[in-house]
């Protein structure tokens, strides 16, 4: 869950956002938006006025309500693109796609359409991107300095000491209330029902009747939302790498754990086949000795950057990255050997700078680590006091000893949050909407495979495709033609897949 990556990188350095405890979310409009409703006729009723902006793509500003509580009070602006079908004679209306996050820039995404959509989707389609709410080029949410992000995001991933706590609690709860300060109004209303609802006022001012829509990730749980708000409003939606919306953020945590834990395996197993792996001499061994590895950079950082040497952190979030595709396993094994082997953290720390997109001037290229807290801290109200931290970290650590603890105390700012919760766990039926095309992959990390199966069987018209060996993050576009022929079938041709069908 991040920046737009690249074709297939497509979720935020990870969904951990807060974890459970007592606030109960606050309440959220209940009533659809609709350009019916007189007092969003300004909304609806505005008109996009599109420029050139580099190549064939067109650019334009939308309104939407700070909150729909108030929809003809205070508004803010949202950033979008669009790239025209190539062929208007064949042109089938817009395509929305999201790459997820929270906090991906749909802006950059749909600028990188011909590296993560297939000629026969830019073809038919115009594809539009925008940057929700809080995001990017929308108006973005503000929390941290450039030096505050630096130490929060080296932050002992597995504080052990008392004085490692002390330190990551004092970073914890400074987090949200800086946000507050910072971005009084729309800290408590960048929430993905809001994105949601944004979505509508877009699919309407696009002229469209009913929205197609392909969201990765994180946009799964914005398509999902959507579908539950808008169910008549769905056209040709597909969900790929989904989230399960009825999963506590603690549980989503957990189960994210687990599946960089799996996917770490699966690179140890591979790296044994290739020459000079440095780790051995089986998966579990190799794995074991990476656990030490970041263990021992706790207290003795290696040299990377200048000035600027390779910590447990960074170490752990250049791993991270590299496993949510699997053309990332030969650059995690050369850093890793680079690291291990010969003292030189300089691989790992350029990986986990591309992820949280840590430019070497030491500033950063978006607001996409912010507002991956600032969305899943107010999406769930589950939130963990340090000490049920510590115990969820010592629990999952038994299990995914590389990334329990750190999945664990990444959750911990929400404790802290200022804002109340906007929604909660619940599973969403969506009755009344078309079929909507839920896909997983087998050996997904970020967003594992049984919650593509949940979220499909959640939903009244759920069709689940599955990518059976998959792996990596997401699948369309990732290197199974199978599972873009089927994306590209439906969208083009809105051929329904069979539910259940494996692509291998």
């Amino acid at each position: 869950m991040k920046r737009v990556l690249a074709a297939g990188f497509v979720a935020l350095i990870s969904l951990a956002g807060c974890s459970t405890s007592e606030p109960e979310p606050s309440p959220t409009p209940t009533a659809s938006p609709s350009p019916d409703d007189p007092a969003l006729s300004a909304i609806y009723g505005q008109q996009l006025s599109w420029r050139s902006c580099g190549g064939r793509f067109q650019c334009t500003t939308m309104k939407v309500p700070l909150t729909y509580d108030q929809p003809d009070g205070d508004t803010i602006d949202l950033d979008v693109v669009r790239l025209p079908a190539q062929d208007q004679s064949k042109r089938l209306g817009s395509l929305v796609i999201n790459p997820g996050g929270p906090g991906g820039s749909g802006v950059e995404y749909a600028r990188a359409a011909r590296g993560v959509l297939t000629g026969d989707l830019i073809e038919h389609y115009d594809v539009v991107g925008f940057d929700p709410r809080g995001v990017g080029d929308s108006t973005p949410i503000e929390c941290l300095t450039d030096g505050q992000l630096d130490r929060f995001l080296e932050v002992d991933p597995n504080p052990e000491t008392d004085e490692d706590v002390a330190r990551t609690v004092r970073v914890s709860q400074r987090f949200g209330p800086r946000c507050e300060r910072r971005s009084p109004d729309l800290t408590p209303n960048i929430g993905t029902p809001f994105v949601a609802r944004d979505l509508d006022v877009l699919r309407a001012l696009l002229g469209d009747e009913r929205l197609n829509y392909l969201g990765k990730s994180y946009g799964t749980f914005i398509g999902a939302i959507y579908a539950d708000l808008f169910p008549s409003r769905v056209g040709r939606f597909v969900l790929d790498g989904a989230v399960d919306p009825k999963l506590s953020t603690a549980e989503i945590s957990e189960g994210q754990a687990l599946g960089f834990e799996k996917a770490l395996h699966r690179v140890a197993d591979w790296c044994l086949k290739q020459k000079d792996c440095p780790i051995g001499p089986d998966a579990d061994a190799g794995v074991q000795q990476i656990a030490d590895f970041l263990q021992q950079l706790e207290t003795q950082p290696i040299p990377a950057e200048t000035g600027r040497p390779l910590t447990a952190a960074q170490a752990t979030t250049g791993i991270i990255g590299s496993l949510y595709t699997k053309d990332g396993w030969q650059g995690l094994v050369y850093a890793l050997q680079s690291a291990m082997q010969d003292n030189d953290g300089l691989g790992l720390q350029a990986l986990a700078d591309w992820l949280t997109e840590r430019r070497p001037n030491g500033t950063y290229g978006s607001n996409a680590n912010e507002a991956l807290y600032a969305v899943n801290c107010i999406d769930r109200p589950d939130r963990w006091t340090p000490e049920q931290t510590q115990q969820q970290a010592d629990e999952w650590s038994k299990e995914a000893p590389v990334f329990g603890a750190a999945l664990a105390w990444g959750n911990l700012p929400c404790y802290y949050w200022p804002a109340p919760a906007v929604d909660k766990p619940r599973a969403i039926e969506a009755p009344g909407t078309p079929p909507i095309v839920v896909i997983g992959t087998e050996f997904d990390p970020a967003t594992p495979y049984p919650w593509a199966v949940s979220l499909a069987d959640q939903l009244s018209q759920g069709v689940l495709v599955s990518w059976m060996g998959g792996d990596g993050h997401t699948a369309y576009y990732s290197g199974s033609r199978c599972i873009d022929k089927t994306v590209d079938a439906f969208f083009v041709e809105g051929t329904v897949p069979q539910d259940g069908v494996e692509c291998r």
